[in-house]
Formats: structure tokens, sequence, C-alpha cells
């Protein structure tokens, strides 16, 4: 970038300009909240660099001590925030603060003001901007910073919240970043002394470095995780999570963990209350935080945690590790895979606790993070069974929104069941509409309903539990002996020329076409073919891959509906009859529309319209 390019003044990308707008604009509660988003960013660029200085002496001013100065003018009402930190190049301005963090955002933002609900000024830190809270109590802001590079510039950024923003070159001369601003008239009030050590106190008592206000020092709480369990207050907990978490509410639980033996280790874990928005089509970042001997290393290590974890935030403080341990090492530790070992069946028992004593807080982390949850069935081979265990399903037999177990499953069936039967689908009230259950509706047979996508991809890869396998419903090997007493069926005779006379209408569109033993009350149904895959997974594939092609379907007729035995009648009297041959179609493509596979509506419709007006003729 040439020196021109470097100075002068910048617009704000399009996305930035929206967000910008929102913030500044719409009506935000718990104003005050800026100080922890600025707090924490200035914890950030501390932790950074005493992990940088580990390793590399050439940076500026390395024992430089690492602290917070809080400068607060109540005559002229304006504040500074000061850190001996990491500092910003000029391209660091450029992008971490002309630009929006995160794609998700905005979208989420802008859909809260839509929808005319209360706009939370502390939910700003759960996206990656918490920076710009400070447009919330000021019109404009000055960051001066330089990066501890020994080469480093000074450079100043100034915007007032509108499209554009300023960089210029500035003379600081010491590492690290400066945030000033004036306050706005009605903001005033947060422009004391006693004030900000107030909010310091509530919302950045954690900080794991000296803050200073007007040169006094502020107390602040020792790192909680290695406080006994008795001796932490819930609400410590509560504001440690929403520090390093960036969540705006309290947490659904914690555990605290102290380890002595092969591996050393202590953490404070918390599992979150709702999932943030974004979850699961973007990384999660900031899961678990890594701390060697209470120094800072790592703020996301993924080593820490199966990825159907991920969704858990928290802390981990080892004294085994090296301090000055790189991310190449963490991603192949041993020592990390004995604490990742631990942590998670520290988790899952904390989950079967809730699951047997606290169904609510249970329930609520398989509806928030139950997607992520469930991979684990097909990742973390260990654990698997206790996953499994964990489980939680609608099925026929219990009312909407109740969740049971498989084990509570079993222990329902009858001696004479064999197998555990689910069914997939989007909602209920669809599936319950499949004429693929009434067999079982007809014979008490409970049924699993798969209604979560994800299910789909890791329930029939369980294969079987307790012994009995899964079985898919469609795939359902029915021997209903109820059948040969039937005397309103077609007769043996009959029944083979009319699945020939199918067969022949509908060709190659089917597998094969046979007698059903599952159905009641409909005609015709699909099933599922020998290496056929279930619906649902058929039409998630063709979603990720456009080129995929499902599988055929096997037409299940039942030969005892008026409607086959009427069309079976027809194709005896004449087997040529359109009546016949429109009949069959328009059975198939019922059946393929029930399962969200009709291909041609437009076929369908024009066959029912002409059907109608015959049936309408005089």
């Amino acid at each position: 970038m040439t020196e021109e390019k470097k100075i002068g003044e910048f617009e704000f990308k399009a996305e930035m300009k929206q967000l910008l707008d929102l913030i500044i604009h719409s009506l935000y509660t718990n104003q005050e909240i800026f100080l922890r988003e600025l707090i924490s960013n200035s914890s950030d660029a501390l932790n950074k660099i005493r992990f940088r200085r580990l390793t590399d002496s050439s940076i500026i001013d390395p024992e430089a001590e690492l602290r917070i100065n809080i400068s607060v003018d109540e005559e002229n009402n304006t504040i500074s925030i000061e850190d001996s930190g990491l500092g910003m190049t000029h391209e660091d301005l450029i992008n971490r603060l002309g630009t929006v963090a995160s794609s998700g955002t905005l979208e989420f933002l802008k859909e809260i003001k839509d929808n005319k609900k209360t706009l939370d000024g502390s939910m700003i830190g759960q996206f990656g901007v918490g920076f710009y809270s400070v447009f919330m109590v000021t019109d404009e802001v000055t960051v001066e910073t330089r990066s501890a590079d020994a080469d480093s510039e000074a450079w100043v950024w100034k915007s007032g919240g509108d499209d554009k923003f300023s960089v210029e070159k500035t003379d600081k001369e010491t590492r690290g970043t400066k945030i000033s601003f004036k306050f706005k008239e009605e903001n005033k009030d947060l422009c004391t002394p006693d004030k900000i050590k107030n909010l310091l106190k509530k919302y950045s008592n954690f900080v794991d470095f000296p803050i200073f206000v007007n040169d006094e020092a502020v107390e602040r709480v020792a790192a909680l995780w290695h406080k006994k369990k008795d001796e932490t207050k819930e609400e410590e907990l509560n504001e440690f999570y929403k520090f390093i978490s960036n969540d705006f509410m309290d947490p659904l639980g914690h555990i605290h963990v102290s380890i002595e033996g092969t591996v050393n280790f202590k953490a404070l874990l918390f599992i979150p209350k709702s999932a943030p928005p974004a979850m699961f089509t973007q990384n999660v970042d900031k899961s678990l935080h890594l701390y060697s001997s209470k120094i800072f290393i790592q703020d996301d290590c993924q080593e820490l945690l199966p990825d159907y974890l991920s969704f858990v935030k928290g802390i981990v403080d080892t004294e085994d590790l090296p301090l000055n341990v790189s991310r190449e090492v963490t991603q192949n530790s041993p020592l990390l895979t004995k604490i990742k070992n631990v942590v998670t069946s520290k988790l899952l028992a904390l989950f079967e606790d809730w699951a047997e004593n606290d169904v609510e807080k249970f329930n609520t982390v398989l509806k928030e993070f139950g997607p992520i949850f469930k991979s684990g069935v097909n990742s973390d081979f260990a654990n698997r069974d206790k996953i499994i265990d964990l489980l939680r399903f609608e099925t026929s037999a219990k009312e909407k929104g109740e969740l049971v177990s498989l084990k509570d499953y079993v222990s329902r069936m009858g001696e004479e069941q064999k197998e555990i039967y689910y069914i997939s689908g989007e909602h209920r009230n669809l599936i319950e509409k499949n004429p693929n259950l009434e067999y079982f509706k007809n014979k008490d047979i409970e049924i699993i309903y798969l209604i979560d996508p994800v299910d789909i991809f890791t329930f029939p890869y369980i294969k079987e539990y307790d012994s009995k396998p899964l079985t898919a419903v469609e795939k359902a090997d029915i021997k209903n002996d109820d059948k040969d007493s039937k005397d309103d069926a077609l007769d043996k005779d009959a029944t083979r020329f009319t699945l020939e006379a199918f067969k022949k209408v509908l060709g190659d569109k089917v597998e094969d076409v046979i007698e059903s033993n599952r159905l009641v009350d409909s005609p015709v149904t699909l099933v599922i073919g020998k290496e056929g895959m279930d619906a649902q997974m058929e039409k998630m594939m063709s979603i990720m891959d456009k080129n995929f092609k499902g599988s055929k379907r096997i037409l299940e007729i039942n030969t005892s509906h008026t409607l086959i035995k009427n069309l079976s009648r027809i194709n005896m009297d004449n087997s040529d009859d359109a009546v016949f041959e429109n009949s069959v179609n328009q059975l198939f493509e019922g059946a393929l529309l029930i399962e969200g596979q009709m291909k041609s509506p437009a076929d369908f419709v024009k066959r029912m319209n002409d059907f109608m007006l015959k049936a309408t003729e005089k």
C-alpha cells in the first residue's frame, strides 16, 4: 500500500455502515456495557503480548509493565483507556476497525430491530464487534496505537460513526493502544472515577492485569478457577462467564474441575443458556481459553474439547505445560489429549446428572446445541454409548414436545417386538400422516420420530441399542398375520394381475411393485428398496449435491382398499383403459408428494383436474 493510500480518509464497507447505523440510532439498554467491551479488548491485547514476549525479545519495551490505565476528566467530560499490549498495525486498523467480524452479525441485529425487539447493548460483544459499543456513549472516537514490532510506526484512527474514518501517522512512542473520546451529554453521569471503578467491579473484575483509574489501582478478583468451589459466589461465576464469553445472559450451569495426578490442571467450564447467532454456519471461537500457571496461552484451544462439545465455554489452566508452548505444539500435545479426555468425561457426567435430576436444563441443552452434540455419535467412539444414552426424541407414544430416551423406549416394548422402529420427517404433523405408520398404529407399536435434520446422519448409524436393531419403518419387513384372514382383499390371481399392470404402467420409475402388509387405510405407499436411503437423507443429499440422484422406491399397494379393487376390476375389463393408467400414475406421484420427492407437480395437478372434470360431468 502506498504512503498516500495509508494516510487520509477511508469509507467503511457497506455492511459496516449499516451496523454502525443500527448501533447509533437504535434503542439500546445498558449502555454502560461499553467499558467491559473496551477493557476486554485491552485484556486480549495484553494476553497476546505477554505470550509473545516469552519468545521474542525484539519487541518494543519488552520489560514494560502489562497494565491498563484509565484517565477520567470530569471537567471536560472525557475518558481514555490505554493498554501496553500488542498494539495494531495500519492493516489491523483498516481490517479490524473497518469491517464486520462476523457475516451473521448484521442479519441478526437487523432481524431484532425489524421485529421491534429490545436490542440490549450488552449483546454487541457476542458478535465480535464490541469496540463499536463505544458509539452508544460518544459521537467520536480516537484510537492511537503502535504495534509491538520493533520497526513499527504509530497511527491514529478517528471516526464519528458515520460513513468514514481517517488514519494518520502519530508520534506515539510506546507500544499498545489508547482509546479516547468525549461522552455525549446524556451520558456524562458515567464520567466520574467512582462510576468507572464501579463499572469495572461489575463487568471487568476478572481481568488478569492491573487496572488504574487516574493512577489509583483498582482492586480485582483473583483467578476464580484457582479458588475452591465453596469460595466462589454464583454472582461472581455468572459475571466471569459473561466476561470470557461475550454472552449477555447468565450460563445454564457450570462445573469446577481440579485434577491432580498423572495430569494436573484446573478448569472452570460453563454451559451457555442459548446458542449464539450463526453458530451452526460459522466456526465457533473462544470456546476454551488455555492458561499455563495463570499465564494466558491461547483463547480458542480447540484441542481441549471434541467438536461436539465446542459450545462449552471456559478456562483450563495447567502447570504441566511449558510457557513457551506454540500453537503448533498444542495441536499435537499428549498432555492436552489427556486433559481433553478428562474434561469430556466431566461434561458428559454433568449432562447425565441433568438428564436424571434436572430435565428442563438438559432439554435446553438439546434444544440449543442438539445438532452439534448429536454428531458425537459418529466421532467419539470412546464415549459413544454415553452419548447415545443422552439422546432424546419425540415418539408416537408421547405428546408433542415430550422427549424420551432409547432406554425409555425399550422399557415399553412388548415381548413380541424385536426391533426399534423410527421414521424421519420435517415436522411431527407431516410424519404422523405418513401411510407407512398405519400398521404400527394399528398394532400400537411406538415409533421414534426423527425431526431434527441431523438425526438422519446420526441415528441410523447407531445400528442397535440393547441388542435390538434400529429399523426405519419404510424398511421394516412387515409380516401381517391378519392379512390372510381378510375376506375383502383381492384374491391371489387378481392381486398378481394388478401388480403386473402397475409395473407395466410405472416401468423403471420404481424398483418393484408388491402387495402391502403395512397399509390399513391408504391405497399405496412407497418404501425403501434394498440399497435405498431414507427419504429425508436423500433430500439432504440433493441439497448438498445438485447432481445427486436418489434410489428408486418400492411401491406397496393395499389390496383391501376399495380404490385398488376398483382399479383391478377396470384393468380386468380393459387393460388399455386410460383411467387405470392415469390412476396408477396419480397414486404413485401422490406417494412421492407425501415424501416430498415429487418432481412434476404440474403433471400431477393437470391429471387431478382431468379426474375432477370427468367426475363432475353430467
